[in-house]
């Protein structure tokens, strides 16, 4: 099944807002004194909200669906 806006009819474009997040990146420092990033870990302590990437409404009803959906 496509979820598809009630709102404006969008079915390809749609995103997530996370409330109160951690972001913690890990680097190594290169032999030129550069650094590259190695790995990454995020923490969400607050709200995940899921949006029309189109009108920008919210669309919570849908949100399960969209995570079940992640491949």
């Amino acid at each position: 099944m496509r979820i598809v806006c009630p709102y404006c009819g969008n079915d390809s474009d749609f995103y997530e807002v996370a409330e109160e997040v951690t972001i913690t990146t890990f680097y190594v420092q290169n032999e030129d004194g550069s650094f590259t990033a190695t790995s990454d870990e995020s923490e969400i302590l607050g709200g995940v909200h899921f949006y029309c990437g189109e009108c920008h409404q919210e669309l919570k009803e849908y949100h399960d669906h969209f995570l079940q959906m992640l491949f």
